[in-house]
């Protein structure tokens, strides 16, 4: 069973890399800033693999649930400053 989740981690680390290119060579911000969203997401899921295959899942879901709280509030304050540059215009 843990080859399998090792598996899935290394597919999300792939897909990290493929998100990665949306966020330096987005179109726009907003593409960006929603690409840098679930590089965060894909994180949040290896964090609950290497929780699971280091038997200390108790643990990596605590970060795991502050790393989520500290994306949410990164997309936020993201949206909220371009909402503002957009009405500055």
């Amino acid at each position: 069973m843990n080859e399998l989740f090792a598996g899935v981690g290394l597919v999300l680390c792939g897909l990290v890399l493929l998100v990665m290119y949306r966020v330096i060579f987005g179109p726009g911000v907003f593409n960006r800033v929603a690409a840098i969203s679930a590089i965060g997401t894909k994180t949040l899921v290896i964090l609950l693999i290497f929780g699971y295959l280091y038997n200390r899942i108790e643990m990596f879901v605590d970060i795991s649930l502050v790393y989520a709280l500290l994306n949410f509030v990164g997309c936020i304050a993201a949206a909220k400053y371009l909402e503002r540059e957009g009405e500055a215009r």
